[in-house]
Formats: structure tokens, sequence, C-alpha cells
């Protein structure tokens, strides 16, 4: 959406300004007095002359289709501050400068939201009503001084961000996901179903997309294990990765998709598109909800049905959580090997019990022992991914998905976390993914397709960990 899109629909919706309480009288003080400066119910009154004003003024250029975006944008700044100037109310520099940062951010940003989302060291933003907003920095969450007016000014703010990519959010759809033009993840939910104010979920990505080298570095991987999955990717694994909320799985997902080759072509199919994928030849696909009248929608399963047509070379979804799961296995197990996905899971076995109850709720009535099958079949290899006490987002186990042995589906680790090295004296974790010193049996693939694996990847049964 066009800045001139976003001003456009915030013209005439500025929010009356809010009494507050006069500020208690200054006790007098021995030196000389402080600058005399604006009590806040003036303040508020100003904001909103200089909104109306900034509208008036720029009106005319809102639609030229010869005025870039950040044209534009430099353009409402410069005005907004010639408008502030008129008024010529005592402020001080700092005053002028934070009152005209507000009003921009209001206008034509995401009000309190935009200096965070600014904010490269900000990884989640988590809106629980309009007085509370908390951040993720570091891994680790806390309270921010960032508050909205009102309720009415966080709807506002939530509706101007659905609203870019074409969904809606009202009492009778009350929540939604959406997503920022960088790509961040956006879940909203408004009451009745949000009890104490609208809920605004922002899952940050970052501008330039983490690689493999990011990980190793973090230790989030071990070069070894790294070295493993790009052999597994390149030789057509089924690789399904696993974890909990915020552990990292889209991250990991896309540094699993650049090991792909360029030349092959890929379907991406998501609910809400997050995937940065560098290749050239990518299609994207998006799911889409119901419009007013309930009708039109496209789902997961729609679409990956679909991309069964497109002749993709690989199948990325972004993540399972229904019925999609069998058509996904069906697609891996007739021919479209090299299939990526993520799924909900605290372990790798979690995980193929939650594919078990992914597949059952599709509604074909097929017998467990037929679903464990399916998935012993299709699956080739689980990456799991653990958020650590620290912070600290480790894949914490590499399993090989082995085959069905009675009426289990039977799995070998092929890396785990060590965690018997103890923390440091930050409390950070010192353990690092090592080999348990098996071989998986999907090696014997590599040769027949030219993959050269270093036997040194899989180390020695001595390196195994010493217990948790």
């Amino acid at each position: 959406m066009r800045l001139s899109d976003r001003l456009n629909a915030a013209r005439g919706q500025e929010e009356p300004a809010r009494p507050e309480a006069p500020a208690p009288a200054p006790k007098p003080l021995p030196a000389a007095p402080a600058k005399e400066t604006q009590p806040p119910d003036a303040l508020s009154a100003l904001k909103q002359r200089a909104s109306e004003a900034l509208f008036e003024q720029i009106g005319n250029r809102l639609n030229d289709p010869n005025l870039g975006e950040e044209e534009l944008l430099a353009y409402a700044r410069e005005e907004l501050a010639r408008i502030i100037e008129a008024e010529q109310v005592p402020l001080s520099s700092a005053e002028r400068q934070r009152l005209v940062g507000q009003i921009s951010d209001d206008a034509l940003g995401y009000g309190p939201l935009q200096r965070l989302l600014e904010d490269p060291t900000v990884s989640e933003i988590m809106v629980n009503g309009p007085e509370q907003i908390f951040v993720e920095q570091r891994g680790k969450v806390k309270l921010s001084d960032a508050q909205f007016k009102s309720e009415v000014h966080l709807r506002r703010v939530i509706e101007k961000i659905v609203s870019r990519v074409g969904r809606r959010i009202d009492e009778s759809s009350p929540l939604v996901d959406a997503r920022l033009a960088d790509g961040s993840r956006v879940n909203a939910v408004i009451p009745p179903l949000a009890v104490n104010g609208s809920a605004l979920t922002i899952r940050k990505f970052a501008a330039d997309p983490l690689r493999v080298q990011d990980l190793v570095r973090f230790g989030s991987l071990s070069p070894e294990m790294a070295q493993l999955l790009d052999a597994c990717v390149k030789a057509h694994l089924n690789i399904l990765v696993s974890g909990g909320t915020g552990t990292g799985k889209t991250t990991l997902l896309n540094v699993l998709s650049s090991f792909i080759p360029p030349d092959e072509r890929i379907i991406t199919i998501e609910d809400a598109v997050e995937l940065q994928l560098q290749q050239e030849h990518v299609v994207r696909l998006e799911s889409r909800p119901a419009n007013i009248e309930g009708r039109g929608e496209i789902t997961i399963r729609d679409l990956l049905k679909n991309s069964l047509r497109m002749r993709p070379d690989r199948i990325v979804v972004g993540e399972c959580r229904g019925g999609e799961a069998l058509d996904m296995l069906q697609a891996m197990n007739t021919g479209h090997d090299g299939s990526l996905s993520t799924i909900h899971a605290n372990s790798p076995r979690d995980a193929i019990s939650r594919l078990e109850t992914l597949v059952l709720m599709a509604g074909m009535d097929l017998p467990l022992r037929a679903v464990r099958e399916q998935i012993a079949s299709a699956v080739d290899l689980i990456v799991q991914l653990t958020r650590l006490r620290d912070g600290s987002r480790r894949v914490t186990h590499v399993t090989e998905v082995q085959g069905m042995e009675g009426e289990v589906v039977t799995l070998q680790d092929a890396f785990v976390f060590d965690y018997s090295a103890g923390v440091d004296a930050n409390g950070r974790f010192l353990g690092k993914p090592v080999s348990t010193g098996v071989r998986p049996r999907f090696t014997e693939r590599f040769a027949d397709l030219g993959i050269v694996l270093p036997p040194q990847v899989f180390g020695t049964v001595a390196d195994r960990p010493r217990g948790r």
C-alpha cells in the first residue's frame, strides 16, 4: 500500500484528544524556574490540530503518481514541522522533535509500534491491550514503555495492518493472520474474543535473512550438522522441522531451502507469506479466508492439491497444522521428494504423534497403522529445535525416520544436544550438538547422487553425550 493510501485511510479518523487530569502544581525550587512546558491536554490538542492541518496541506499530493513514497514521506514531515512552528506554542527542542515523531508515527506509520518495528534488536512485539506492549530483545521478553492512547487507537492500527493484505477484522471475524510489507508475521485478536482489549503479535524478520553460517556462529547448528542437512536437501530427502512456538522453525526452514539447487522449481504454500527464499524459480502461494458472506475460502489443502498440477520440483509448506498433513504425505509418497515443512512439537517422537493426529483430522477414517506406514514411508528426517532457558535457540536433535517395527515408527538420532557442559556465569548453556556416532541409512543415497559427505561428520562413538 502506498503512503498516499495510508494517509487517505487515516484522514478523518484521528481520535479526539483525550482529556487528562491537569498536572499538579510544581513545588517551588530554590534554583531558577524551569522553562515553561505545555501541559498534557494542551499537547493533545496541538497534536490534533497539527494532524488535521497536515492532511489539508498535503491532500493535493496524496494521489500524485509521479511522487515516490520516500519523497511524499519527506514532504509530509517537512510540512508537519512547519505547521507546528506556525502554531507558536512554546515548546522545547526535545518536545518539538518528540511531537513531530509521534504525529508522523500515527499518520504515516503504526503509532507507538513504529519505533519498535524500526529497532533491529526487537525480534517480537506483543500487545496485550492498549496499555501493555511487551517486546522480545536478544531472547528475553520485557515490558516496553510504549503505549496506545486507547482501544480505538489500537484498533485503528490493527485495521491499517490487515487491510494492506486484503484481510478484514471485525466483530464477525475477530481474529486474523496477516503480514507487514517486510514479511513480518502478524496475528490480531479483538473483542469479544480478547477480553482485556485487542491483542496484537508481530514476529519480525530481519531485512537480510539468516544464512547457515549465521546459525553456526550463533551455536544453533554445528558445522558437521550443517554439512549433513545440506547433503540431505540436495539428495531430495523429505524433511520435517519440529519445535515449539518461537523456536525459529521458519528461520531454519529458510536456511534449509537455501540448499535447494537454483535450477529447481519451488512451490511455497503458507497461511501468511513469511518464507524468504533466495532462488529465482519460486512460486509463492498464500491461503485466503472466507469473505463476509462466508464464501471464497482457499485453504492450505486446496493450494497443496493444486500445487501438484504446477510441475513442482520441491513443495515447501510453511506449517502443517491440519488435514493438509495427509495431502503432504501423499505428495511425498508419489514422487515429490525433497519436500520441506514445519510442525509444532517438543521432540521428534512427539512430532510423529502430532503428524498422526493431523492426518486423522483430514476425515478419511484411516486405520492408525496405515497412517503410521504413510509417515514412515514419507518422512526421512526430523530436525528438532528447542528454545533453552537462556533464550538461545538450538537444534537439539537430527533424527532419521527408519521405518516401522511392529506398530511403532522407529527413529534413530544422528545428532543430539549435549547438555553436560552446564552453563557459564551469565546463565548461557555451554553445550553443543554432537554426533551419536551412528551413520543414517539414507546416506547410502548420497553416493548414487554424487554427493560427498566427509566421514568425520558423524564422529565416533566416543563423542556421544554423557547425558543431560
